[in-house]
């Protein structure tokens, strides 16, 4: 993809997720994360109402009129978006590419919480972790992170699900927001899932194409793995074929759901194309 390609798409990016992130999705991400505590702010005369605990005893005194302490919300949380940069991942038969859809729903979770003056932060991982971008606030740091996911390099290689959670658990010790953006593919290990969710507030992303799912009748067809290069010859002319195919994807999702749920991680399945803010409202309401 060209320089010009990248920076007209993450405008056009832009353009289409600040609207729904600030009319839709903000202030249920608000409501939904919590901060980590609570911190003092100001100390101020007692009004009627105000909860005996927060007097401020000592001030109180030397007054001699009551003054309760102010506390607030300490807000500042920290988002990683984990993405997958295996090849399977470049790729799409409807309006976008899996990689464009990600970059779009990252915009969106990333406007939502720079809006709430929170971090954001990127791992691009496929086999092995190939970027981080340390988490930052603003609106220039979503811009970068939409151009990098947009502008990688997508590898014919396995995606490693748990070596990218280990190095993410590794490198940020502090409890963080974690959405993670992959067609899962390939195999994982259940228990480093449960660690990760105990740990963190994961939430699995499973971007989809239609043809993941099904596959037309079209004859016979040379298939090739994305990510292992290996080639299969198919005749989809072949009813049962066709159908034991997709019921052996809705096998493999169901299994990736419960494993996901089952280790206290939130986990979504979303299709190119759709509309990903009902999914992610839901899921902040529920929070």
């Amino acid at each position: 993809m060209q320089i010009k390609d990248i920076i007209r798409k993450v405008k056009q990016i832009e353009i289409r997720t600040k609207k729904k992130s600030e009319s839709t999705l903000m202030g249920q991400y608000h409501s939904a994360f919590k901060g980590q505590g609570m911190t003092f702010s100001e100390v101020r005369p007692y009004q009627f109402g105000d909860e005996i605990r927060r007097i401020d005893w000592n001030k109180t005194a030397r007054f001699r009129e009551p003054f309760v302490k102010v506390m607030e919300e300490e807000r500042e949380l920290t988002m990683m978006l984990l993405v997958d940069i295996s090849s399977s991942m470049d790729y799409g038969t409807r309006t976008q590419l899996k990689r464009e859809f990600v970059a779009e729903i990252a915009a969106s979770v990333g406007f939502s919480a720079a809006g709430n003056n929170d971090k954001v932060g990127l791992i691009l991982f496929a086999d092995k972790v190939y970027k981080v971008i340390p988490p930052q606030k603003g609106r220039k740091h979503i811009l970068a992170i939409i151009s990098n996911i947009l502008s990688a390099d997508y590898v014919p290689a396995a995606t490693d699900v748990n070596g990218s959670l280990q190095y993410m658990m590794s490198v940020f010790k502090k409890k963080s927001l974690v959405f993670m953006f992959s067609d899962f593919h390939d195999q994982y290990d259940t228990k480093i899932l449960r660690v990760a969710a105990k740990k963190h507030q994961l939430l699995a992303m499973r971007i989809a194409d239609d043809k993941d799912s099904g596959i037309p009748d079209v004859g016979y067809v040379l298939f090739r793995d994305a990510e292992t290069g290996r080639q299969i010859w198919a005749n989809t002319s072949n009813a049962r074929w066709r159908y034991e195919f997709a019921e052996k994807q809705k096998q493999n999702l169901k299994i990736l759901k419960e494993d996901f749920e089952n280790s206290s991680a939130g986990f979504m399945n979303i299709n190119t194309g759709e509309d990903y803010t009902k999914f992610l409202y839901e899921y902040f309401r529920k929070r």
